[in-house]
């Protein structure tokens, strides 16, 4: 039986000269999310991402609801309520003024281990 990986098409970049590269301060977002995707609404998902983008090593960043409003777009009244949505989603902590990521439901999966 084939796997999956061996099934999918070698992909070719469409644009070669602008293939993304990894600068120093990479963030990640890790890819099970996008099984949890439609638990979140858009300004949580917002929001969520913004955090991805912005946190440590450690998953921990710091931002005024006022700062993160304007990042997004978004009123301060929004921001709030998809900070309580993501809290009580256990998609992330909040302690004045941190916040940290979560690990996503069912902890990390060692490599190679399969769901």
């Amino acid at each position: 039986m084939k796997s999956m990986r061996s099934a999918m098409p070698e992909l070719v970049p469409l644009l070669p000269d602008r293939v993304r590269t990894r600068p120093d301060h990479f963030a990640w977002v890790d890819h099970r999310l996008r099984e949890h995707l439609h638990r979140y609404t858009l300004e949580e998902l917002a929001l969520l991402f913004f955090l991805h983008l912005a946190a440590d090593r450690n998953g921990c960043s710091f931002w005024s609801d006022t700062g993160l409003a304007r990042k997004l777009h978004l009123s301060e009244g929004v921001v709030v309520e998809a900070r309580h949505g993501l809290i009580a989603k256990e998609a992330v902590a909040y302690r004045y003024p941190i916040y940290q990521l979560l690990e996503l439901p069912g902890g990390a999966q060692p490599q190679g281990a399969r769901p």
